[in-house]
C-alpha cells in the first residue's frame, strides 16, 4: 500500500509527465482511502490554475 509521501511525490510527478498504469492505479487507490491527500489533490488543482490565469492562460 503506497504511504502518503510516495501519493504526494506521484502527484507532483503528473504534473510534469503522465503517470504510468500501475502509478495512476495505486494513487487512485490511496486517494479513495485518505482524506489528506485528496485536500492535497485539490491544492495542488488551485495552484496550478491559479497560476495560469496569472500567465495569461498558458
Amino acid at each position: 500500500m503506497m504511504n502518503c509521501k510516495q501519493a504526494t511525490h506521484l502527484m507532483s510527478e503528473d504534473l510534469d509527465r503522465p503517470l504510468r498504469w500501475r502509478e495512476r492505479m495505486a494513487l487512485r487507490f490511496h486517494l479513495m482511502m485518505c482524506g489528506g491527500c485528496r485536500n492535497f489533490r485539490q491544492q495542488i488543482a488551485f495552484l496550478r490554475a491559479a497560476m495560469r490565469m496569472r500567465s495569461g492562460g498558458n
